[in-house]
């Protein structure tokens, strides 16, 4: 599952999700939530993202493996990422993906999630993040089952 602040996305980015999660097999659903984002309105930017983590944790699974994306995480490359699935799905829990909006994830959410990973070195706009997450699981998926999907 990914968890991502933001609504009304352009239709592009609805688009590109939608076409990855399609892919992915019935064993591995891949399902969006999205989480209004705080009005930007003067608020300080911590106020913002406090507001934001309590919308994504109401909207967490109960056994939940937070798994933040974050510019500051762990650079991995579409193996890990394959390892890591594998991994998660033998664990059993629900992973869900969080991505954060203009101002990121609160500082807490970071703290509570198992991983966090970064997809870029590059700053991508987090509409497009949801895009090129949906694309790498399906990638990282299709190594998992020698699929040729995935050419190195």
């Amino acid at each position: 599952m990914v968890c991502a602040v933001g609504t009304r996305m352009p239709a592009w980015v609805d688009t590109g999700f939608d076409d990855f999660a399609r892919r992915m097999p019935r064993e591995l659903p891949l399902g969006l939530t999205e989480i209004r984002p705080e009005p930007r309105s003067g608020k300080p930017v911590d106020a913002l993202l406090a507001a934001e983590e309590s919308r994504i944790r109401a909207a967490l699974p109960q056994r939940s493996r937070i798994v933040a994306l974050d510019e500051r995480g762990t650079d991995i490359d579409t193996r890990d990422l394959a390892a890591r699935l594998e991994r998660w799905q033998s664990e059993g829990d629900d992973v869900v993906f969080v991505i954060g909006g203009p101002d990121g994830l609160a500082a807490g959410l970071k703290r509570d999630a198992r991983e966090s990973l970064r997809l870029s070195s590059l700053t991508l706009p987090h509409a497009l993040v949801r895009v090129v997450l949906a694309e790498a699981l399906y990638r990282a998926w299709s190594v998992t089952r020698n699929h040729p999907y995935h050419r190195e």
